[in-house]
C-alpha cells in the first residue's frame, strides 16, 4: 500500500497532466513499482464508484431482494474494473506496433491515476443519482456536462504522458475510448447487464 504522501503526489501528477501540463511525469514514479503501485489508484477510486454501482443496483436490480442487489453490485464493480484494466492489457500488446512502446509505462501510470481523479470527478452525478430519477432532466444535464469535462481532461493527460504529438495522442485517446467500450457493453452482456434506456422514455 501506498503512503499518502505518495498518492498525493501520484494524484497531483496525474491531475497536472490533465490540464496538458507535462511536468506532471516528474511527480509520478514511472518504476516497474510503480506501474504496479498505480494499480493502487483503483482502491483510491473505490469509494466514489461505490456509490455510483449502488445507484445503478438500485434502478435495475430487484428493490425487494437485497441479494439480488448486491448481485447488481458485484457484477456492476466487475464490468466498472475490466473496463479499466483490461484495455490497458491490450495497449500492452499493441503499444510497440503503434510506436508509442516507450511510452507505455508513462502512459498507464497516468492513465491509473487520471481515472481516480475521473472516478470522484463524476462522483456529484452519481449522487444526485440517488435522489433523482436518471430520466430527470437536472440529472442528465449534470452527468453529460461532467462526462464532457472527464473526456477532455483525459485526452489531455493522454497526449501529456504519450509525448508524441497532438495526432499520436488523439488516436491512442480514441482507441483506449473505443476499447473500453467494446468491453464495458462485453461485460454487461456477459453479465446479464440490461441498463434501461431513458433517453427513448
Amino acid at each position: 500500500m501506498l503512503s499518502a504522501d505518495e498518492t498525493h503526489a501520484s494524484l497531483n501528477g496525474a491531475w497536472r497532466l490533465m490540464l496538458g501540463k507535462t511536468d506532471g511525469l516528474r511527480l509520478l514514479d514511472l518504476s516497474a513499482d510503480g506501474f504496479w503501485n498505480s494499480f493502487f489508484a483503483i482502491v483510491v477510486a473505490a469509494p466514489a464508484l461505490i456509490v455510483g454501482w449502488v445507484g445503478v443496483a438500485n434502478e435495475i436490480g430487484d428493490p425487494d431482494a437485497f441479494a439480488g442487489r448486491f448481485s447488481m453490485l458485484i457484477r456492476l464493480a466487475t464490468v466498472d474494473i475490466g473496463s479499466w484494466v483490461l484495455p490497458l492489457v491490450g495497449l500492452a500488446l499493441v503499444a510497440p506496433r503503434l510506436g508509442v512502446g516507450g511510452r507505455f509505462v508513462h502512459y498507464v501510470v497516468a492513465s491509473n491515476w487520471a481515472s481516480a481523479i475521473t472516478a470522484w470527478l463524476m462522483l456529484p452525478s452519481a449522487l444526485i443519482r440517488l435522489f433523482l430519477p436518471p430520466s430527470n432532466a437536472f440529472s442528465g444535464l449534470v452527468s453529460l456536462f461532467l462526462f464532457a469535462l472527464s473526456m477532455v481532461l483525459t485526452w489531455r493527460m493522454t497526449n501529456a504522458a504519450i509525448g508524441k504529438g497532438a495526432a499520436v495522442g488523439t488516436a491512442v485517446f480514441v482507441g483506449m475510448f473505443i476499447a473500453s467500450l467494446l468491453v464495458l457493453f462485453g461485460l454487461q452482456f456477459l453479465l446479464g447487464i440490461d441498463v434501461p434506456d431513458y433517453t427513448s422514455a
